[in-house]
């Protein structure tokens, strides 16, 4: 088939990859302009991009898909389809309707539960116990398109974002080459969304990573696990800021963020938290025990 690709992120890699396997002719690949990166803010372009590029396909980076020319342009490409996922800009309707089979988009979750940005991160914060990938031919909406496929996944109480994105990714790459054989043939019926049971996965914020003392162990411990590797999760000790990379659910009891012992347990609202793995600001990661080493924490430190 004749695709149209658009994507921005690493998630989005494997999904382009399944689909030039496949053999699908992917006519141009749509992706995020550049941006600053690294410590010399140097122009960098997204995972996509760069992986598109090192194919020979040709990569388009515009800012904005509203104006005339660049729907001209996209419906230049005669695409049989056009298969998104995590791209980043609005489709006009337009553009969702240039494709002779339409756009498709890979959802990083069961929908309706968790539309919109970051359906990884808020299907573990919540504490789901599954989740998955829907494949949905979209429509004007944010994610409220009919479902071609879905497939789940548990959520392991151990399970990191890193682990589920990675996870995530292969099983779209797999399903939606599933996806465009099946419509194709006429084997695939869109379904629409059911109205029961919609959620919205808000895009995160930094401060996001922030602990909370006084909330339950049980949501802090999820949240560790959720928001690394961004915007990651600390709490400040002094003028210092201490990322926490991994950390484990503790019997205890006292004030919210008082440490309980030598080995960094904290007093959560319910039960406690003991940070296992930890970053110092300028440092490598290092254990909680190696950094207390160096950089005491005392028995009855109340951490704000």
């Amino acid at each position: 088939m004749k695709l149209v690709f658009m994507g921005t992120p690493d998630f989005a890699v494997p999904i382009l990859e399944s689909l030039i396997e496949a053999g699908h002719d992917v006519r141009a690949v749509y992706s995020q302009p550049p941006r600053p990166a690294g410590r010399g803010h140097k122009e960098t372009p997204s995972p996509v991009h760069a992986f598109a590029a090192g194919r020979g396909i040709t990569v388009r980076t515009p800012t904005s898909l509203k104006s005339a020319e660049e729907q001209d342009a996209f419906a230049a490409l005669d695409a049989d389809a056009a298969v998104v996922a995590a791209y980043g800009l609005i489709l006009p309707r337009a553009v969702l309707a240039a494709p002779r089979l339409g756009c498709l988009n890979v959802h990083a979750s069961l929908l309706p539960r968790w539309r919109g940005a970051a359906p990884i991160q808020r299907a573990m914060l919540a504490g789901d116990t599954e989740t998955g990938v829907t494949i949905m031919q979209m429509d004007v909406g944010l994610d409220t398109g009919a479902m071609l496929l879905r497939e789940s996944i548990l959520l392991l109480p151990d399970a990191t974002a890193s682990w589920l994105h990675d996870m995530l990714a292969a099983m779209g790459a797999r399903l939606i080459v599933a996806a465009l054989d099946g419509l194709d043939e006429g084997r695939l019926t869109p379904v629409p969304q059911p109205g029961e049971g919609v959620t919205y996965a808000h895009k995160l914020d930094k401060n996001e990573g922030r602990i909370d003392w006084s909330r339950p162990a049980v949501e802090l411990e999820r949240q560790v696990r959720a928001l690394n590797p961004w915007p990651g999760v600390w709490f400040d000790f002094g003028a210092e800021r201490i990322k926490v990379l991994d950390a484990v659910l503790s019997p205890g009891t006292g004030a919210p963020g008082t440490v309980l012992d030598d080995r960094l347990t904290v007093a959560c609202g319910r039960l406690a938290l003991r940070p296992t793995r930890v970053q110092r600001a300028g440092k490598a990661p290092m254990t909680a025990g190696d950094m207390l080493r160096g950089h005491a924490i005392p028995k009855g430190t109340r951490l704000g």
